[in-house]
């Protein structure tokens, strides 16, 4: 881990999270409850393609709101990354599904699509 990590909590348990798990999205609210229509629509990509994912609601902490936005230098909630790398926000995601690169990106990945696998974190 880097400095910035280690120095800062919340970049830990960022760092930990998509570590621990395949598909992390950090979102506003929770895969079952959604707090924003951006969060909304990359859930309902990310269960559309069969994506088993966590879902990280950062309305729950000040720091870790914050925290996500500085982890990447990205200014948007949500956040997707898959296997541990920044994929992007919601506009991203929605136009990789489109182009059928999302899809195409986890199947790269090793990510297992068509199962209902999502949960929180």
């Amino acid at each position: 881990m880097t400095d910035t990590v280690q120095a800062d909590p919340a970049h830990a348990f960022i760092g930990e999270t998509i570590a621990q798990h395949d598909v992390v999205l950090f979102m506003k609210g929770t895969p079952d409850q959604p707090r924003c229509g951006f969060s909304s629509l990359a859930v309902q990509i990310l269960d559309h393609v069969g994506a088993g994912f966590v879902g990280v609601d950062v309305l729950q902490d000040e720091a870790l709101r914050d925290g996500i936005k500085s982890f990447t230098d990205w200014p948007t909630i949500p956040q997707l990354y898959v296997k541990g790398e920044f994929v992007g926000g919601s506009d991203i995601i929605r136009e990789m599904f489109q182009a059928g690169e999302l899809q195409a990106l986890m199947v790269e990945k090793g990510v297992p699509l068509g199962g209902d696998g999502s949960g929180e974190a």
